[in-house]
């Protein structure tokens, strides 16, 4: 199981994620994009850096918004795995 972080672990890893808030034991970040399709094309790009971290988000969709949620719920919070995740996605989504 992966080691939950530290309060001071947790706020150095937000300096490096600052498209993401704190929320409770989780990061989110929400983003919004042209339509539907597009909002779905990005979802579509989580699937194998997700898989190859074995480390999932959960995922809200509201037509052009996707919401991003992450925490190591087997950990009960947030792990260094929701950092390096979150960092992908902000690669993905600056693409």
């Amino acid at each position: 199981m992966a080691k939950l972080l530290t309060t001071v672990e947790v706020t150095a890893s937000m300096a490096q994620c600052p498209h993401w808030q704190l929320a409770g034991n989780a990061i989110v970040r929400e983003l919004k994009f042209k339509g539907f399709v597009e909002a779905i094309a990005f979802v579509n790009q989580l699937v194998e850096p997700a898989e190859a971290a074995g480390h999932h988000p959960d995922l809200a969709i509201s037509y052009n918004r996707v919401t991003i949620t992450l925490s190591t719920h087997d950990a009960g919070g947030l792990t260094a795995n929701d950092f390096a995740l979150a960092q992908v996605i902000d690669v993905i989504a600056s693409a």
